[in-house]
C-alpha cells in the first residue's frame, strides 16, 4: 500500500501481506504522520473515516475521509458525505485536487508487480523503495521545471 500526495510522490509505502484492509490503511497513518492528514482521499474513505475516528479519535479529529470522484459511483448505499464532490461543490477549490493521483501511482507500480513477484520479502521491499525513490525524484522533477517554465524573467 502506497501513500500518495495530489503530485503523485509517494510519501511511504507499507507492506502488506495479505489483502488491504482497513487497519493496514489506519496502521499507516498513525505511524507515519506524527499529526493527521487534513484530507485523506480514499477508495473506501466510508469505512476508513469511522474506523479512524473510532479508534484515534483525537488524532483523526481534524482529518476530512473522502472518496474520489472515480470511486464514488460505486458506492451507491454510502452517504454523498463521504464524496469528494459533495464538499467540491461548496468549496470549489477542492475540485482542484487531483484525486486520482493515488491511481496515477499505483499504474506506475503495476509495472514492477511481475518482477517483485520473483523476489523474496526482503527484496521485494528494497526493489519498491529504489522504484519509488527514482519514481518520485522524476515528478518533483516535473514539478521544479514546470514552476521554473512559469516564472518570468525581465532585465
Amino acid at each position: 500500500m502506497a501513500c500518495w500526495c495530489s503530485h503523485s510522490i509517494c510519501y511511504r509505502f507499507h507492506c502488506i501481506p495479505v489483502a488491504e484492509g482497513r487497519n493496514d490503511v489506519f496502521s499507516a497513518l498513525v505511524t507515519c504522520w506524527p499529526k493527521a492528514p487534513e484530507r485523506v482521499v480514499y477508495n473506501f474513505a466510508c469505512a476508513l473515516g469511522p474506523y479512524c475516528w473510532t479508534w484515534e479519535p483525537e488524532f483523526f479529529a481534524d482529518t476530512q475521509f473522502v472518496i474520489d470522484g472515480f470511486h464514488s459511483s460505486g458506492h451507491t448505499r454510502c452517504s454523498t458525505a463521504s464524496f469528494l464532490k459533495t464538499y467540491a461543490d461548496v468549496d470549489p477549490a477542492l475540485s482542484k485536487i487531483n484525486s486520482s493521483a493515488a491511481e496515477c501511482g499505483n499504474s506506475g507500480l503495476a509495472r514492477i508487480r511481475k518482477s517483485i513477484s520473483y523476489m523474496g520479502q526482503e527484496r521485494a521491499i528494497l526493489y519498491c523503495w529504489a522504484f519509488l525513490c527514482i519514481w518520485n525524484r522524476q515528478r518533483i522533477n516535473a514539478i521544479i521545471e514546470k514552476s521554473q517554465g512559469s516564472m518570468v524573467h525581465t532585465s
